[in-house]
């Protein structure tokens, strides 16, 4: 097998359908090295995705690699049974960049293990079952995720989890009460007030957010909403718990995405940019929630000393290099090359948002008759015009007509402007 068209084939007929590539015509992606990937045609692209946000400080980090490989050679699997350095190592790592309150990590292997995790935490601490989650919001693919997610797209079936509830998204683009965010009074905050009035017991174990809403369209609520929403949920004797699986270790210009919104925390959950690729995700809690965990627990995979060592590593350079700091100022230098594109062509551009290097454009097809309707079919043009002249980016949104871009956090300046170069005339074909 040493072709493109052969790995497609092969996909097509022994992956589940419903495991979709990007792109009419997929790439395979054969090889990589910091902003660069290269498919088994030979052809190079500037990678603006990094594995969905995953790849966080470049492919082929040469001193990831090397920690990982003095790891794989002294001890590559153990489980939670047994304690490890790397894995007590990442767990101090996480509580000194952690919010002050926070005290305590529980390792696992994926975003969706800790959101879970997460939940049964808050469940076990207030002795209170019932949870929210916001509309537009994505957990992952297990049955609590499945009913955790407000997005028809990735729910395979019906809620199954009858205590979960859903809040209106703080998705000022499109209103869900048809407000003006200039006159709101951020009425989808207060509305869960009512929401846990009205739909719960009136106690509950609490509130599971992305700061920035990731598989949702980078939806980017507005500054003062979880302030008001934290509120609302410690006074019905919930927790607040903010999903950084996307957001985290600098990704919006800061360590956590929470921080841009004033809140303290009761959990985080952690994953994707965490070890640069490799499989790894997270719990960071107060010593009083993990406390409320008595029974026996353990995790074949969670704290694997390989993807610790990674972690280790990648964290390491994220604080040495200051590429939060990096991630802030090439988010503005990418921010403001898309609203100059947003500023060309108007009616596609509805909205560009987003905080550091998270940036989203939401395309319809008439902004300037406040028509708003998505624009799928120029979103799949964007893409496969983009992939044609050597940029990969994402999508996402519940009518998949937002595109999503999210280089590494030590990109540099010129990547930034040949990958706006890029968008620009891959929206002067449309």
């Amino acid at each position: 097998m040493n072709n493109s068209q052969k790995v497609r084939d092969k996909h097509k007929k022994y992956i589940f359908d419903a495991v979709k590539n990007y792109y009419k015509e997929p790439i395979v992606v054969s090889d990589a090295k910091g902003s660069r990937v290269k498919d088994l045609d030979g052809k190079s692209y500037l990678d603006f995705f990094g594995g969905i946000l995953t790849v966080s400080i470049g492919h082929a980090n040469e001193e990831v690699n090397a920690a990982v490989k003095a790891q794989i050679n002294h001890l590559t699997h153990i489980s939670s049974l047994y304690p490890s350095v790397p894995v007590v190592e990442l767990a101090e790592r996480l509580v000194n960049l952690a919010p002050q309150n926070l005290k305590k990590v529980f390792l696992n292997a994926t975003g969706t293990e800790a959101d879970e995790t997460a939940v049964m935490l808050a469940q076990l601490y207030t002795g209170n079952s019932e949870i929210l989650a916001l509309r537009h919001g994505y957990s992952g693919r297990s049955m609590l995720a499945q009913s955790l997610t407000a997005h028809a797209p990735w729910r395979a079936i019906p809620t199954q989890i009858a205590s979960v509830k859903h809040a209106l998204a703080p998705y000022c683009y499109r209103c869900p009460l048809k407000l003006s965010p200039k006159n709101c009074g951020t009425a989808c905050a207060t509305d869960i007030e009512e929401l846990i009035q009205t739909t719960t017991t009136g106690r509950i174990a609490g509130i599971l957010v992305e700061p920035i809403m990731g598989v949702g369209g980078f939806i980017t609520p507005p500054e003062e909403y979880f302030r008001i929403v934290a509120d609302i949920v410690r006074k019905h004797g919930g927790v607040f718990i903010s999903d950084e699986v996307q957001t985290g270790f600098g990704r919006t210009g800061k360590t956590w995405g929470i921080e841009h919104y004033g809140v303290e925390p009761d959990m985080i959950t952690v994953a994707k940019g965490i070890a640069n690729g490799f499989p790894l995700a997270a719990v960071i809690s107060t010593k009083e929630i993990a406390g409320s965990l008595e029974k026996n627990t353990i995790s074949t995979f969670g704290g694997n000393p390989v993807s610790c060592a990674s972690a280790n590593s990648t964290i390491d350079i994220i604080k040495r290099d200051n590429l939060t700091e990096n991630a802030k100022n090439m988010g503005y230098r990418l921010m403001r090359g898309m609203k100059k594109i947003q500023k060309k062509y108007p009616k596609t551009l509805g909205e560009v948002r987003g905080k550091g290097l998270m940036v989203g454009i939401e395309l319809v097809k008439d902004e300037t008759i406040k028509d708003r309707t998505p624009d799928l079919d120029s979103t799949n043009r964007i893409m496969e015009e983009t992939k044609k002249r050597g940029l990969l980016i994402g999508r996402g949104g519940l009518y998949g007509n937002c595109l999503r871009i999210a280089p590494a956090l030590n990109i540099g300046s010129d990547d930034i402007d040949e990958a706006i170069q890029i968008v620009a005339e891959s929206f002067g074909t449309l």
